[in-house]
Order: C-alpha cells, then sequence, then structure tokens
C-alpha cells in the first residue's frame, strides 16, 4: 500500500517474511502503539490494541451511519473478504457495510465484534478507503447483546425482535385476537386500545395509487402478531439512544412464519415513528422464500405486484429504507427492486463470501476441499437447524463421487452451494487455520472471484445514480 502521512507520522503496512503476516509500520509519533522498532521503523502486529489507535489518528476508518443512503452489506465469516469487498463496491456509489456479524454466526465462526470490525477496518486502511462505510451488529435479539458491538463502535444495529412475533394471530379467532390485544403491553406502546382503533380503522389511509382499509379484523391481526415485537423494538432502541451517539437502526420482522402484507408493513412503520423510533431502515418478510446461497424462489411477478405495496407504504410513511435479508443471489429481483426502490433500499448477504473462499480452495488444494464437501456433508442436518432451506443432502455427491475436474460444479448446484454455506462453523471448527492460510497465499485470485460475484450483485443497482 501506499504510505498514509498525517499529523508528520506515516503508516502502511508491511509483509513480515518471518511470521507471514501482515505488520502495520509507523514513522513518526509511536503514542499508544505496541510493536518493536527495526531499522528506523516501527513495527505493530495487526492487534485490537493497535486497531482502536489508528483509529483514534485517522478517524475515516471509524464505521459510520449510512443513513438513507442506497447501502449493501457485505458478511464475512472468515476476516479476510473485505479487499474483495471494496473492489467491488469501489466507484459505484453505494454505500458499503464492510463489518457484518450476527451474533449466532460470531458463536459459529469463533470471532468476536471487535475481530470482525478491525478485519474489515484494516482492509479499509491497506485500501486508504476514505468514504463512509458500516459496521452492522446484525440480529440483535436482547438488550444483553449489544455491549461488545458498542463497545467496539459498530455504527448500524439490526434489531430483531422475532421471539415477540405471535405468528399464531395469522389464524386465530376473532375471540382469541381480542384477548391477545387486550394483553399486550399497553404502557410500553403508550398508546390505549381506543386511540389504536381511531388511528387505523375510523378512516381510510391513501397511498399514492391506492388505499389501505384496516378493517377491525385486520387491525387485531396485525396488532396481536407484532405488538409485542414492537414493544421490544422500541426498549431496546431506548437503551441505544441513551448508550450510542450516533448510529443507525434497522427494525427486522423477515423471519416471521408468513408474509408481512402491506396493511402489517404500515402498522409497524406507522407505531414504530409513533414511539420515536429513529429506524432508518425495515425489513419486512417479502412474499416468496429468500434462502441462503441461491436466487429467489417464488412467483417473481406476484413478488413485484407485493413490493409496489411496500414501496408505496415506505413512500406514504417516509425517511426510511427497505432492507432486504438473505439478498445474495437473489439475482432475478434485484433488477425490479432496484426500478422499484431506487437509493431506499438496503441490501443484506452474509455466506456467499465464504463460498467464493472455498471455490479458492476447490482450485487451489483440491484434497483440503474434499473434506470440506465431505465434513459438509455430515455436519449439515446438525447446521442446517437455525435456517429455513429447500436444499436436499442427497443431491449432494460426496467427494469421492466427483473427479477433480467436476468439483467445481458444486458452486452451481442448488442443493451443494446451501450443504456448503450453512456448514461455515463445522469447517471454520476443523479446518479454519488451514482456510485463512490458504487465502491468504492467494490473496489476489479470492479478491477477484469476491470482485466477479458481488459486481453482479451491486450491477443492477446503479442505474439509481
Amino acid at each position: 500500500m501506499n504510505p498514509i502521512t498525517q499529523d508528520q507520522t506515516t503508516y502502511y503496512l508491511s509483509f513480515d517474511e518471518e511470521t507471514q503476516r501482515k505488520l502495520l509500520c509507523i514513522q513518526g509519533d509511536l503514542t499508544g502503539f505496541q510493536g518493536k522498532s527495526f531499522a528506523g521503523i516501527y513495527r505493530c502486529p495487526l492487534i485490537p490494541e493497535n486497531a482502536a489507535a489508528l483509529r483514534e489518528r485517522l478517524p475515516w476508518l471509524k464505521p459510520q451511519p449510512l443513513g438513507l443512503d442506497l447501502s449493501f452489506g457485505f458478511g464475512d465469516r472468515i476476516g479476510l473478504a473485505t479487499l474483495g469487498h471494496i473492489s467491488a463496491v469501489n466507484g459505484t456509489g453505494i454505500a458499503p457495510v464492510f463489518a457484518q456479524q450476527s451474533v449466532r454466526e460470531n458463536t459459529r465462526s469463533g470471532r468476536t465484534p471487535q475481530t470482525v470490525l478491525d478485519d474489515a477496518m484494516w482492509a479499509v486502511f491497506e485500501t486508504d478507503w476514505r468514504a463512509p462505510w458500516g459496521a452492522d451488529a446484525d440480529h440483535i435479539k436482547e438488550i444483553h447483546d449489544l455491549s461488545p458491538f458498542i463497545n467496539a463502535g459498530y455504527s448500524f444495529y439490526t434489531i430483531d425482535p422475532n421471539e415477540y412475533v405471535d405468528n399464531s394471530a395469522y389464524i386465530d379467532s376473532i375471540s382469541t385476537l381480542k384477548v391477545k390485544v387486550r394483553d399486550l403491553p399497553w404502557d410500553a406502546l403508550k398508546i390505549s386500545l381506543d386511540n389504536l382503533y381511531q388511528l387505523y380503522v375510523e378512516k381510510p389511509i391513501h397511498l399514492e395509487d391506492s388505499t389501505l382499509e384496516f378493517q377491525e379484523e385486520i387491525l387485531l391481526r396485525a396488532a396481536a402478531k407484532y405488538g409485542r415485537a414492537i414493544a421490544h423494538v422500541k426498549l431496546v432502541s431506548d437503551y441505544l439512544v441513551a448508550n450510542v451517539r450516533n448510529f443507525d437502526l434497522e427494525a427486522s420482522v423477515d423471519e416471521t412464519d408468513t408474509p408481512t402484507s402491506a396493511e402489517e408493513h404500515y402498522f409497524i412503520a406507522n407505531e414504530l415513528r409513533r414511539l420515536g423510533v429513529p429506524f432508518v431502515s425495515l425489513a419486512p418478510r417479502f412474499v416468496g422464500s429468500f434462502q441462503k446461497g441461491v436466487d429467489y424462489i417464488g412467483d417473481i411477478d406476484l413478488f413485484n405486484l407485493e413490493l409496489e405495496k411496500h414501496v408505496a407504504v415506505m413512500n406514504k410513511i417516509g425517511g426510511y429504507k427497505l432492507s432486504v435479508h438473505t439478498g445474495s443471489d437473489k439475482f432475478t429481483i434485484y433488477p425490479n427492486l432496484a426500478r422499484q426502490v431506487g437509493k431506499l433500499v438496503h441490501i443484506k448477504t452474509a455466506g456467499t463470501s465464504y463460498l467464493e473462499a472455498l471455490r479458492v480452495v476447490c482450485n487451489v488444494d483440491k484434497p483440503l476441499f474434499r473434506q470440506i464437501v465431505d465434513l459438509s456433508r455430515a455436519s449439515f442436518e446438525t447446521d442446517r437447524a437455525t435456517y429455513h432451506l429447500s436444499g436436499k443432502l442427497d443431491k449432494v455427491p460426496s467427494s469421492a463421487q466427483l473427479s477433480d475436474d467436476r468439483l467445481i460444479l458444486l458452486f452451481d448446484q442448488f442443493d451443494a452451494r446451501q450443504v456448503l454455506h450453512v456448514t461455515f462453523g463445522s469447517i471454520l471448527d476443523e479446518y479454519g487455520e488451514s482456510l485463512r492460510e490458504i487465502l491468504r497465499s492467494n490473496s489476489g485470485l479470492y479478491q477477484r472471484y469476491l470482485l466477479n460475484h458481488f459486481t453482479r450483485h451491486l450491477n443492477p443497482f446503479l442505474h439509481t445514480y
């Protein structure tokens, strides 16, 4: 990298042949850094203490809120993908979230919020990326999940209240719904049931080219299904407001059993707005199936029709953007999504950077890749438990059934992509260090794969500029 000089101190990365690791090199003010002098240069390992000290010197290394800009979240389960993500997003005008990990993914990958952020930051430093970038504490469920993300300096918090969603409200009788709604935490919701009726039932809600009619049953189902979830988002939001100076907030209800209707979307967003929750994005549960590592599954025409309604609701309430979770590889919906939503969208991807890492292994170390395939097959039925998947294990051949030249075809096969995708925790436990060494030794190849993969994701959204 080219050296960066700030306040008469120069910083750059070098490669240490002895340790086969990158080092931070400093000439000038060494205050706050840990390292050793060698030939007049202070050489520092890439540890959290040195990352924190460098962030204080170079403020563009700190993640920032991205607000209502068109944004894209890049997941990195290994910690070596950000250079490729930067290559893909560079010059597009799309605001990137380079550090993005959920509590569940951190547990499975053996990483921490701090290491996720630091790994992304070192790539930002190496490429001298000066534009704003975000760090997403993804799928936060409870207040006790927040502290390690807050301490690390995350700028984006995705609140996932799905444990507080009552999915059975979709089929409950009216009498049951009335009981459930009566027992909602009305103090936390800061409204009475009578006033709720006045807001939603007494008069129609006019959108751009349509009207929402909240009949009593529609309101009862929406309130019973989402009332406690809304109260929980408010609770977590209040904690963030009290403890974080500046941040983006997303409310996510994408993992419910049934799709979010236009009326439910309006109810959630309007209630959050009424309660003063400062959300900048909302992730509904869209119609169809959004599964890991594969394209959209469902009726495209129906998706486009429902998306039009969601966009109309978003425009009516205003001040936030739609968020698409499990957004990687959804190539068939991107063009219309970009056309209808424009800049007011956040796309969240997670594990396909990991799949591209396995593609590197497949190309440079086929024996190791065969071991990964077989362990993924053995771990799939256990590891799939927390994911909604259609992939079938019996459609994925063992490595012994494939010749070397056919191993690469697994990356284009629906079931194999899902098996490889969701077993990352088991693979990293067993082969994590070997995998990282291969990626470090073949960094250029990994970056090219990521560039090709994510350019295909980003291109449909470039017309908004």
